[in-house]
């Protein structure tokens, strides 16, 4: 199953409506979730130690919310967009688990591993997997009739969302990370730029 985000990511169409229209089962959420981990594998292929480490060139970094002021400014590596990304998918299925049992929003329950923690194409890999398995687990955790109507707004340009909306984020956000990786391979292996572009087209689906 592929589903293309770009509405959303460019909030050019609000993740509510967005949801009303398209109304996923769990599982077809399932589905995107599998189709979005093996996206970033995809990205991983064929790629070195030093690959996903390097820092790119990036003028337009900056990350207000970074938990250190001196990395607000610091352009991201492969890795750590793998680190942000499965962390943010990893919160939002956290959330909609609870909202789709009825349990009102009660703070953001976000875990991310130390980006400088992962160096090596095998923890970007395992990373990965274990976010695969978290965000499926969560998925289980979804009652027969789920509650689709409580929810919570995550942020201003967000706006309200339930339960299928803010698991439905965690696709979106992979999505954006999925393209800023594509655009880091063109740097770090510039003799790989058809294949960059290739996976910065297919990163649009999924």
């Amino acid at each position: 199953m592929t589903m293309d985000f770009t509405p959303v990511l460019t909030y050019a169409v609000p993740m509510d409506q967005f949801i009303q229209d398209w109304n996923p089962t769990v599982a077809q959420l399932a589905d995107l979730t599998n189709a979005s981990i093996d996206g970033f594998h995809a990205m991983l292929r064929d790629l070195s130690d030093t690959d996903v480490v390097i820092v790119p060139t990036d003028p337009d970094a900056r990350d207000d919310a970074a938990a250190d002021p001196a990395d607000r400014d610091l352009a991201w590596t492969i890795a750590h967009n793998v680190v942000h990304a499965t962390a943010s998918g990893e919160e939002y299925a956290a959330v909609a688990a609870e909202l789709a049992r009825g349990i009102d929003f009660h703070g953001r329950p976000r875990f991310e591993t130390p980006w400088q923690a992962v160096t090596t194409v095998a923890q970007c890999r395992q990373r990965l997997e274990e976010s695969r398995r978290i965000r499926l687990a969560s998925l289980q955790m979804w009652p027969d009739r789920s509650d689709l109507r409580k929810g919570y707004t995550p942020c201003k340009a967000s706006g309200w969302v339930n339960a299928q909306g803010i698991f439905a984020w965690g696709l979106v956000h992979d999505q954006g990370h999925r393209a800023q990786i594509a655009k880091i391979l063109r740097q770090v292996r510039p003799f790989h730029v058809e294949t960059a572009a290739a996976l910065e087209s297919a990163s649009q689906m999924f």
